[in-house]
């Protein structure tokens, strides 16, 4: 892109035979971040958060109590992350602007602003194989592992502690990733009471596919009339920013807000001026904002590759 936009750079705004010129921006789709997390304001530029594990059970008693407490959970942090973008103008090219195109393309900066944000939200759902880099956790783990670990030592991690698959979006999948999900454990080894798969979150290419799995009351891809268990069992919520074609989440959708943290200090802004010697227009966007993440366990990941 030319930098700064001049007279000789665009000569067509400057034509008045054009019948029209588009500034290049498109209707803006649902803002994601408050579909999948809880806002904050952050009062530090690194938030930081923390938790305690649940205890053992109770023993019988012989005569002598046993003692017992939480112990120190795994700890998470997220530190501030500034953004910016810049535009400048000639004033000529201002001036003489047959369609008055120019000053619109000061809204521009707002729409990349919001495809910036949109693509750190989805990040927690794209990097959820690997060590995410927007946030930390003590743990050190993938959001989705086979291998997640528990901080008291007590804890058996051989069940329960597994929240990664690898199968393909399917009937027979969706079934046994509603068991693995409801199956994980607590830090102190006790299962999740009333755990519930209510949301998918998949790319849109799954969406045909989705709406047929959860619309079709009986006979889902055989010729009897068998119930279809999984028929609205799940809201499935595409996103275009899941650029994997065949990757899908199922979640526990009321966890899921309670764990993901968006926290926007300053929220896009914007402001113009013009620079005295070179009498080009500057306009400028700013912005800061960072997103994390605390538990694991109200997902499951199916890495299909």
């Amino acid at each position: 892109m030319a930098d700064p936009l001049t007279i000789a750079g665009f000569p067509d705004v400057l034509d008045p035979r054009f019948r029209e010129i588009s500034d290049g921006a498109y209707k803006e789709g649902e803002d994601m971040i408050p579909r999948f997390y809880t806002a904050e304001t952050p009062t530090q530029t690194t938030e930081r958060g923390s938790a305690l594990t649940g205890m053992g059970l109770w023993s019988t008693f012989g005569g002598t109590i046993t003692y017992d407490g939480p112990d120190q959970g795994y700890a998470w942090s997220s530190g501030y992350q500034e953004y910016a973008k810049g535009m400048q103008i000639e004033r000529a090219l201002v001036e003489y602007d047959q369609f008055a195109i120019i000053d619109k393309l000061f809204r521009l900066l707002g729409v990349s602003a919001r495809n910036t944000r949109q693509i750190e939200a989805a990040a927690t759902f794209t990097n959820a194989f690997v060590v995410d880099s927007g946030y930390t956790t003590d743990e050190g783990l993938a959001l989705c592992s086979d291998a997640h670990t528990s901080p008291r030592s007590s804890t058996s991690t051989t069940t329960g502690f597994d929240n990664l698959t690898t199968a393909a979006f399917s009937p027979t999948a969706l079934k046994a990733i509603k068991i693995q999900l409801m199956k994980l454990k607590q830090d102190n080894g006790q299962p999740i009471d009333n755990h519930v798969a209510d949301t998918v979150v998949g790319p849109v290419d799954l969406v045909d596919r989705a709406e047929e799995i959860f619309g079709t009351v009986d006979g889902l891809d055989v010729a009897e009339g068998t119930k279809n268990v999984l028929k609205n069992r799940y809201t499935y919520v595409p996103w275009i920013r899941l650029t994997n074609t065949r990757n899908f989440f199922v979640c526990n959708g009321e966890m899921m807000k309670e764990n993901l943290v968006w926290f926007d200090k300053v929220k896009p802004e914007f402001s113009r001026m013009e620079d005295f010697s070179t009498i080009v227009a500057l306009y400028r966007g700013y912005g800061i904002w960072h997103r994390a993440r605390k538990d694991w366990r109200w997902l499951v990941g199916a890495n299909v590759g």
